[in-house]
């Protein structure tokens, strides 16, 4: 008996001519390779052995006395500095010097972090600031700020005023010039969102312009607060009574090289641990942004989020 034939059959052929499920949907989601996650304790395994390994080179290169294109046979040996280090760490004059630098760092980059966004604010969204401030900052913002010590010198008082003034030139133009261009890029129809609903100058400027910048605006911080460090070590090289710097500089001359590691050591320790804190503090600030986390998980997009 020969199989039906006409409109019975139409099913059969449907059913086995069923295209395959899209490639792009869950099946394929969950087939996809996911992206590689180290545990906590893995990247902080590697960290750790990323610095003993680059000690022990250090202890190694000394030990040996490789003279080849670079020069050891003048270095002190990791032990030596690390010795030092602990001998000056019992000292008052390490924690004054230490305590010095850190005010002036802080003090002068809080000043320009302030500033630095009022101005940037200002120049980007007033015609009138920008033509009034705008030539006068950027015939400023090439000159090192390290080269205004003999300007600082004439025209403050004290030494201390003159490094803060350092260290805020040093950390003022990235912030502002971070800010500037963060807040051009934002897109106009958030401003008219707002002004639409009834909000004034300073509501678009509380919840659109300073929201929509920070991350711009982080990113100058994080500039500025590593360029502050140069110029205020430099400045207390030149003109400073106490700092890290200044002691680094009086080792140099006595020709006390662990001492001078010593202070290298301390302003590589105290630079980072700065630079860290900005980097918290900023993620605190925009944890409504999508990114994709150091562990190597990207974050959720809605969609996937919204599926359960």
């Amino acid at each position: 008996m020969s199989a039906p034939t006409g409109p019975m059959s139409a099913p059969t052929s449907s059913v086995r001519s069923r295209p395959a499920p899209d490639a792009s949907g869950a099946g394929a989601r969950a087939a996809a390779p996911r992206p590689l996650r180290r545990r906590p304790w893995v990247r902080h395994t590697l960290r750790a052995g990323s610095l003993l390994a680059a000690l022990g080179l250090w202890q190694l290169l000394t030990a040996l006395d490789v003279n080849l294109w670079l020069r050891f046979a003048q270095f002190p040996s990791a032990t030596d500095v690390v010795r030092e280090f602990a001998d000056r760490l019992g000292t008052g004059a390490y924690w004054q010097d230490l305590t010095d630098s850190l005010s002036r760092i802080l003090t002068g980059f809080v000043l320009a972090a302030v500033l630095g966004m009022a101005v940037g604010t200002a120049i980007a969204r007033s015609p009138l600031v920008s033509d009034l401030l705008g030539p006068v900052l950027e015939v400023c913002r090439p000159i090192p700020a390290i080269a205004l010590v003999p300007v600082a010198i004439l025209m403050f008082p004290s030494n201390e005023q003159g490094i803060v003034f350092i260290t805020f030139t040093a950390a003022f133009f990235p912030v502002m010039v971070s800010t500037r261009h963060a807040v051009r890029a934002l897109a106009p129809v958030w401003e008219e969102a707002v002004l639409t609903m009834g909000g004034g100058r300073g509501r678009v400027l509380v919840s659109v312009v300073l929201p929509g910048a920070l991350p711009g605006i982080l990113g100058g911080l994080s500039v500025g607060i590593g360029v502050s460090w140069i110029c205020v070590i430099s400045a207390e090289m030149i003109s400073g009574a106490y700092g890290v710097g200044y002691r680094t500089w009086q080792d140099y001359t006595i020709v006390d090289y662990p001492g001078v590691f010593v202070g290298m050591t301390t302003i590589g320790v105290l630079g980072w641990l700065t630079s860290t804190a900005v980097e918290l503090a900023g993620r605190r600030l925009t944890r409504w942004l999508p990114r994709t986390e150091t562990t190597g998980r990207p974050a959720p997009t809605r969609k996937e989020a919204a599926t359960p």
